[in-house]
């Protein structure tokens, strides 16, 4: 029976279905087959959503898309490009300087993609930087996003591991910083090679006037950092705290943010989190079932039967997570997969915070990957380039990023260092 639960789960994937519905059917052909009564599916699917933690998801994309709107993306470019602007390939610096200052606003990598991208894609092709050159940059710097906090992803975590959401996003801006840092290495190194341009050196004055127009925005993660970890209110409750903070950014600092439209951005944003919450709830159903069939005991048994080394225990597991993260959306890989593979990351004493960055640094990888990267779509979309030719062009990105995601699987203290100090 659980061959058919996958067998038609990939089936339905690889038609096109999108992922939240292939789970639900595969499920629903499963309980069928099975003569299970279908009472179960608004059980399970409730089962998954009754979390009073996920109520901050909404309140983290309507503030993410407010700060958007309100000119966010702008001033964020400027300030990037003010300070890695005069470097040869200055504006894919600035492209990736960009995605780290984005990611403590948006929190995922698709809405770093299409914001930055529509901007940076075209300025970059203007200046002479290949259009493949630009649209890999733009996908690859995106996957910074649900890294840094805060981050939809480590919510997810958090949520399944009963583990805290401020020790998970403390957990994630180390390795955040230094897949960012890392990424720079590649594109200088290339925009060298290339002698793709380079731009004058603003002076301080200019620097610090960008900076005083990002600043607002990016303290927004200040905020949610401290006031989670000192005690002052909850994950939901900073979620609210971060709408209010950009609404008053956008309409009182900056003045960007057209009253008017505020009614489009909130429809958008319950578009946004219904599609996260009819995904969490879809996977809950499918790995209620998976637990039925005792496939968590399957993977732990046949992962530590190959060897009880957590070495190649932590190999294992990353490459099968970089399998499914090649075809599978990030937070339904996370729900299906976290509970079945924690139990193995924690027989070899690994700990649950480090897993967390650990899985989702891993799986966030795939948005760049085909066939299933929606960041790689984008980028390539904007760039109006071929899937094949930004892939290819990726590759040294890529390499940074499994870098980044070893030395975070076998180097504990650069995901705990932070959580550590607020223990």
């Amino acid at each position: 029976m659980a061959a058919i639960l996958f067998f038609s789960f990939i089936i339905l994937i690889f038609l096109g279905v999108p992922v939240a519905f292939s789970l639900g059917l595969s499920s629903l052909f499963y309980l069928i087959l099975a003569d299970i009564p279908l009472n179960i599916i608004p059980q399970k699917m409730f089962g998954g959503l009754n979390s009073f933690v996920l109520l901050c998801i909404p309140g983290f994309i309507l503030a993410g898309n407010l700060m958007n709107a309100g000119g966010i993306t702008d001033r964020i470019i400027q300030f990037a490009n003010n300070c890695f602007g005069h470097i040869r390939g200055g504006l894919g610096l600035a492209n990736v300087g960009s995605s780290m200052g984005f990611a403590g606003i948006s929190g995922t990598a698709l809405a770093d993609t299409a914001s930055i991208g529509a901007i940076l894609i075209p300025a970059m092709k203007k200046e002479g930087y290949g259009a493949g050159f630009s649209a890999a940059v733009t996908a690859s710097s995106s996957t910074v996003g649900p890294i840094i906090p805060p981050s939809l992803p480590m919510i997810i975590v958090g949520t399944l591991a009963s583990v805290s959401i401020g020790d998970l996003f403390l957990a994630g801006a180390l390795p955040g910083l230094l897949l960012g840092v890392g990424l720079m290495i590649p594109t200088y190194i290339i925009s060298v090679k290339r002698n793709y341009p380079k731009g004058e050196r603003k002076s301080l004055k200019e620097i610090w006037k960008s900076f005083t127009g990002a600043f607002w925005a990016l303290f927004m993660t200040v905020i949610i950092l401290y006031g989670i970890l000192g005690g002052y209110f909850t994950p939901t409750e900073a979620s609210v705290i971060a709408v209010l903070y950009a609404f008053v950014i956008g309409i009182f600092v900056y003045k960007e943010l057209p009253i008017k439209k505020i009614p489009e951005i909130m429809l958008s944003s319950m578009t946004g989190t219904a599609s996260i919450m009819l995904l969490v709830g879809f996977a809950n159903l499918f790995g209620w079932i998976m637990v039925s069939e005792q496939i968590p005991q399957m993977v732990a048994d046949t992962i530590l039967g190959i060897s009880s080394n957590p070495i190649v225990v932590i190999l294992l597991i990353n490459l099968l997570l970089l399998f499914v993260g090649t075809f599978m959306e990030t937070i339904a890989a996370l729900v299906i997969l976290f509970p079945v593979l924690l139990p193995v990351a924690a027989s070899i004493g690994m700990d649950p915070v480090q897993f967390g960055v650990m899985m989702v640094l891993n799986l966030v990888i795939g948005l760049v990957t085909p066939p299933v990267g929606v960041c790689l779509f984008v980028a390539s979309q904007i760039g109006k380039i071929s899937i094949g030719k930004t892939a290819k062009e990726l590759l040294p990105f890529l390499g940074v990023s499994l870098a980044v995601l070893m030395l975070v699987a076998f180097v504990p203290q650069i995901s705990l260092f932070l959580p550590s100090l607020f223990e």
